[in-house]
């Protein structure tokens, strides 16, 4: 989850209780980013895109008495065509001390990184085939998040008890804030080896496996492995940690270790968000598929921001609060990203929504689950009043990360909420057996998935919508078309007249839209076909008729506009009258 910077849209989600106030950490004067670093997600350069990111050795020293990272990357490539120098990005406000090439030092010369894109000239060119590690030394103070996560960097923070709290949360700026990467959703490196070295007592939770601590000297080295990590879901999660530990069987027949590292003095409230663990693995294993990290661990962190779906130790945040439906969304949203943003990694960030609209139906879908439709529907009406239809959700061009999430410049919150109605509404369309057949498909690659039989991958819109009609033997691309490429919802006009009711779809920009409607008439459902956008259903004298009794489809509302446009005037006028009164101050 990323929830960007705080817009008249966002407050007004924070108004509607769709999303939880978040505090602001006081900002410091720090260097600024390039635009290079700012931009997560920019075209990869033509040696990034010859490569494969095969590994990432990883050490860090942090040191909270003067937020310092001392930090030794390892990044072994391998080329897929020739190559005579090797990109990746890094913050320039780190001091790089040292450049290797499979051991051989280089000079100053040989390497350069003026605006945060490293370029390495290597000393003997690269065949396609062959491999090579790059090493790089550096040190400096990360950047600090303002607000992470709605703005990315370091935490640097304290515990109830007094001891250093930190975590990443560098989603919104990308991996190079703190590690050197290529920062872009394609570049994942297939293992990563952290090595985090933390003042004593501090514990630092990681990605993956923990295989092993050591003790020196008043600093502790934690070792983790983990793989196919997305590139931002590396991340660093330090404090006075206590963790409690537990197995998960899974209907597959692998046994989950789950792991949850929680601030003392939580106690009964961290077992209480521990006992959710179980239920929710439940629901994904018998709703989705295999959870895809079985083989390392169902992990939580708890992190002095509210949260990031870091894959396999997910940042928690939310300070164990239950919502009306008595159940912990964010915990549950973050590892809904453990299928639909780390299983399934998007091929750019046009394609955000196949993360966060999956990972936003699962909430309404894991209620409905866990208790029946009543909480599905409420939910969902929650999110319908969120929705926006500014721009569409996908453009169909490459994006940078804060042109998607900023609800300004692109389709920011829609990207949760009306991606998870779009979703709601081809479940309906398509019906349950394809729509989880499409699900696990775009997830796994296969439609019967088990522990061992698939790996992490990559999709794209198009790709999302040839596996749905590959998976229906139908061809829903009008369906995709203006749900998804349009910023304005269908609008469906009913005329009545003495004998009965017309019914035709007007969707934005003319495109055809023959999606079904069903009518209640008289307490008994009829289902309208709308050949061609248009249907029409003989009514009795004097008949009382429903349209889309079921809530099925997703369209305009006038009602819900209006509604939107009062709590903008609202919270306008609330805005005013606070800066007046702080002008009088």
């Amino acid at each position: 989850m990323k929830i960007r910077r705080a817009s008249l849209a966002t407050c007004l989600l924070l108004a509607m209780g769709i999303l939880p106030a978040l505090a602001a950490q006081p900002s410091a004067k720090q260097p600024e980013l390039t635009a290079i670093t700012r931009a997560t997600g920019a075209p990869r350069t033509p040696e990034q895109e010859a490569v494969v990111f095969e590994k990432a050795d990883l050490q860090f020293k942090v040191d909270p008495a003067n937020r310092s990272l001392h930090g030794d990357a390892a990044l072994t490539f391998r080329a897929t065509a020739p190559l005579t120098r090797l990109v990746v990005e890094l913050d320039r406000n780190f001091k790089i001390d040292r450049v290797e090439v499979d051991g051989k030092v280089l000079t100053a010369q040989d390497w350069s990184n003026p605006e945060g894109r490293m370029t390495v000239d290597l000393p003997q060119p690269l065949a396609a085939g062959d491999s090579t590690t790059l090493r790089i030394r550096y040190a400096g103070k990360p950047h600090v998040a303002d607000r992470a996560p709605w703005d990315g960097g370091f935490v640097w923070s304290k515990a109830p008890t007094g001891e250093p709290w930190i975590a990443s949360a560098v989603q919104g700026e990308g991996c190079d804030l703190f590690w050197p990467c290529i920062d872009h959703p394609m570049a994942e490196p297939l293992t990563v080896e952290q090595r985090i070295t933390v003042p004593v007592p501090l514990v630092a939770a990681g990605n993956g496996v923990l295989v092993g601590m050591e003790e020196k000297d008043g600093w502790r080295t934690w070792h983790w492995r983990a793989r196919d990590p997305n590139t931002y879901a590396i991340a660093l999660n330090i404090g006075p940690y206590e963790v409690l530990e537990g197995d998960y069987k899974s209907r597959y027949g692998n046994n989950i270790p789950l792991r949850y590292w929680h601030l003392k003095g939580n106690d009964a409230k961290a077992r209480g968000l521990f006992a959710e663990f179980p239920l929710m693995l439940d629901f994904f294993e018998s709703t989705i598929g295999p959870y895809p990290f079985g083989d390392e661990k169902m992990g939580v962190a708890e992190t002095p921001h509210l949260g990031m779906e870091h894959q396999s130790i997910n940042a928690y945040g939310n300070e164990y609060k239950r919502d009306e439906y008595g159940y912990d969304w964010l915990l549950q949203h973050e590892f809904a990203h453990e299928w639909f943003g780390n299983q399934l990694t998007n091929t750019s960030w046009d394609d955000m929504w196949l993360h966060e609209g999956y990972g936003s139906y699962m909430q309404p879908l894991y209620l409905q689950w866990l208790r029946g439709d009543m909480e599905y529907y409420a939910n969902l009406m929650k999110q319908r009043a969120a929705v926006a239809n500014k721009y569409p959700i996908v453009s169909g061009k490459p994006m940078l990360e804060e042109d998607v999430y900023n609800d300004e410049k692109g389709p920011g919150h829609d990207i949760y909420y009306k991606g998870s109605l779009v979703l709601h509404t081809l479940r309906h369309l398509i019906g349950d057996e394809d729509f989880f057949a499409v699900t696990r498909q775009a997830v796994y690659g296969t439609d019967k998935p088990v522990p061992g039989n698939f790996k992490p991958l990559y999709l794209s819109t198009p790709q999302y919508i040839d596996i749905v009609n590959r998976v229906t033997g139908q061809d829903y691309r009008w369906f995709f078309d203006v749900y998804l490429y349009q910023a304005a919802l269908p609008d469906l006009v009913a005329t009545r007249d003495a004998k009965g009711l017309d019914l035709r779809w007007k969707a934005p920009a003319g495109k055809p839209f023959p999606m079904p409607v069903q009518v209640r008439v008289n307490g008994q459902d009829k289902t309208v076909p709308m050949k061609d956008g248009q249907g029409r259903l003989e009514l009795p004298a004097g008949a009382v008729y429903v349209i889309d009794p079921h809530s099925k489809v997703l369209r305009a509302q006038p009602h819900i506009e209006e509604f939107q446009a009062f709590r903008k005037a609202e919270m306008e006028k609330k805005a005013k009258a606070e800066a007046a009164k702080s002008g009088k101050r």
